[in-house]
């Protein structure tokens, strides 16, 4: 009977747990994870988590009685693919007949002067949360070096505790892949908010006594007084234990859109360890690296080990997340990221609400809302195939319901 090992013990290698066994698999099913913890889910980490509002045990996920072998808190050191086992770093190994690899990120690290001083922090893990919650606690100023998702993110979280936040990037706007017409919009909806940011500057360095942060040097010769800092600078991926494996990787491992590795039917990968072909980006392999794209990558993994190459079913769902701000939620589907410009569709007479297309030619490959969950579910049908932008303003023009009259029509 098939054996299936997971390796990657978070919520990708969950769902592909439980979607083998929800397809009626009998066979051993060996969950292989880094980290102590069983499966939780990571984006209250930057928000509830750090905030109070939730505890440790709010973020597990439900494991239930599923029916696998754990093996937590032993790391994969290697693949042997020949004899189709995974080496692990206890010394064991794990035979495999069929693999998915769901081993993910971990949080880039900077090696300037004074990274090793205590107050300095990345966020990636439970345990990083509750290291951050305990500093944050007691700390009155706090410089978070990356406007991404997590650096903003945090950044709300902790104006929220009453903290003051200097955010730096050395990037002309925050969350850049939304391009620099949102990244205004998001600039000023932080500085509203009472932060410091500070943008187009990086971090030279970090300063201390009695091994403890007191100090930052920006690259523009600023010097700032700091009593905690984040290092949100990116991802770096889990796949050096992929080495010597002749796996196709670039960095990320090279899929089909079934999530079967390019170099082995017998391997699958899911979630952020994973290139896959987006039909909106014309089929080219991308990562995407957002929790609803781990669980979906997960549950079809799952299912698609249990078959043939020939039998497997595509994963072609538009990405698809969101981020949670000073009570406003922002959401985007599709890849913004690949956009050669935006184009407002919707907008409300308070501008507190809008849907904004992201154009690539003359074709619309993603949208970006803010605090317009009700109108998503019209624009993933829109997304389910690349199509003209005009042609969406006419089935816009249509439609019944929206945030008010869309943008350039008559009201």
């Amino acid at each position: 009977m098939l054996r299936l090992v997971i390796v990657g013990g978070s919520l990708a290698g969950l769902r592909a747990a439980q979607a083998a066994r929800s397809a009626g698999h009998e066979g051993g099913i060996v969950m292989i994870g880094q980290e102590p913890h069983l499966p939780y889910t990571r984006p209250p980490l930057s928000k509830e988590l750090l905030q109070g509002t939730q505890e440790i045990e709010d973020s597990a996920l439900q494991v239930g009685e599923l029916d696998v072998e754990w093996r937590l808190g032993v790391p994969a050191t290697g693949l042997d693919r020949e004899r189709r086992r995974v080496l692990l770093e206890d010394g064991t190994e794990a035979p495999y007949d069929r693999l998915i690899i769901a081993t993910g990120c971990r949080a880039r690290s900077w090696e300037g002067p004074g990274a090793d001083l205590n107050g300095v922090h990345t966020l990636r893990d439970l345990e990083d949360a509750v290291a951050l919650r305990t500093a944050l606690s007691s700390s009155q100023r706090l410089l978070i070096v990356g406007a991404g998702f997590i650096g903003c993110e945090v950044a709300a979280s902790a104006r929220a505790l009453g903290v003051e936040v200097t955010l730096v990037d050395i990037a002309a706007h925050p969350l850049l892949p939304f391009g620099p017409q949102l990244g205004e919009r998001w600039a000023r909806m932080h500085r509203e908010h009472g932060v410091d940011l500070r943008l187009g500057v990086g971090l030279a360095g970090l300063r201390g006594n009695s091994g403890r942060v007191e100090h930052a040097e920006l690259t523009d010769g600023t010097t700032l007084t700091v009593d905690t800092v984040l290092l949100a600078l990116g991802s770096v991926l889990n796949n050096e234990w992929l080495s010597g494996s002749e796996l196709e990787l670039n960095p990320a491992i090279v899929c089909d859109a079934t999530l079967t590795t390019v170099t082995d039917p017998d391997i699958l990968a899911a979630g952020d360890i994973a290139a896959v072909p987006v039909v909106l980006a014309d089929g080219t392999p991308l990562r995407v690296e957002h929790w609803t794209t781990a669980a979906e990558h997960g549950q079809l993994a799952g299912r698609n080990a249990l078959l043939d190459a020939a039998e497997r079913a595509d994963h072609a769902t538009p990405p698809y997340f969101w981020s949670d701000q000073y009570g406003s939620k922002i959401q985007a589907l599709g890849c913004p990221a690949l956009a050669d410009r935006i184009e407002m569709l919707e907008q409300s007479p308070e501008d507190d609400r809008f849907v904004a297309a992201c154009v690539s030619g003359e074709r619309m490959i993603g949208i970006v809302g803010m605090n317009a969950a009700r109108r998503l579910p019209w624009y993933r049908k829109q997304l389910a195939a690349p199509q003209p932008l005009e042609q969406v303003k006419l089935a816009l023009a249509q439609e019944s319901s929206t945030l008010g009259a869309p943008v350039g029509a008559s009201a």
